[in-house]
């Protein structure tokens, strides 16, 4: 056996030894039919931005602020916090973060204002910006006005679409770039649909 096939057997993701899968029941039923290999989780590999990315974001959940962070710190980003729109003006413009995410239903200033305001900016204008947001109104008003995000990601989100927002922002040393005009947010991946 390669060292490939004894790491899958490892993890359980190859077929099951003839005896196991074919074992009776304990408990008298029917043996459990055996899993099948099944393809990999993902047909490429994930390409993470470099260790220690800064990464801001700007939402006035505590939660989401709290489970976004956390899962970019499990990658080795620096996560820099905002909890309205005018504090994370500032950190945008002293601490030039390389990705923003930006919650557009936020208490004063929303999401749309700080976006334009980031984008008139010459100090913020290039950084990309992922939109979020979980109300049904400001998603479509998001796509209606198109006022400059690199993508968009809809509340609640999970893991995979974190990273896999990301990773199309990153260019080939793997830091994130603004997308061009006409690849930008609005226009859904086959990958995300």
């Amino acid at each position: 056996m390669d060292v490939y096939g004894k790491i899958k057997r490892l993890f359980g993701w190859g077929p099951k030894p003839a005896a196991a899968a074919s074992a009776p029941a304990t408990d008298g039923s029917e043996p459990a039919p055996p899993k099948p290999a099944g393809p990999e989780r993902r047909g490429k590999p994930r390409t993470n931005a470099r260790s220690g990315t800064r990464m801001l974001v700007i939402d006035d959940s505590a939660t989401i602020v709290a489970l976004l962070s956390r899962m970019l710190r499990q990658n080795d980003y620096h996560v820099l916090e905002a909890s309205d729109a005018e504090q994370g003006l500032e950190i945008a413009r002293t601490q030039a973060p390389e990705l923003i995410f930006l919650d557009i239903v936020l208490p004063g200033m929303d999401g749309f204002a700080a976006l334009r305001q980031l984008r008139r900016d010459p100090y913020t204008r290039d950084i990309p910006v992922i939109m979020i947001s979980g109300n049904e109104q400001a998603t479509e008003q998001f796509y209606v006005h198109r006022i400059g995000a690199d993508d968009f990601m809809k509340k609640p989100f999970s893991r995979a679409e974190v990273f896999a927002r990301i990773e199309r922002l990153l260019d080939a040393q793997r830091v994130p770039r603004r997308l061009p005009a006409g690849a930008q947010a609005g226009q859904d991946d086959e990958e995300t649909a």
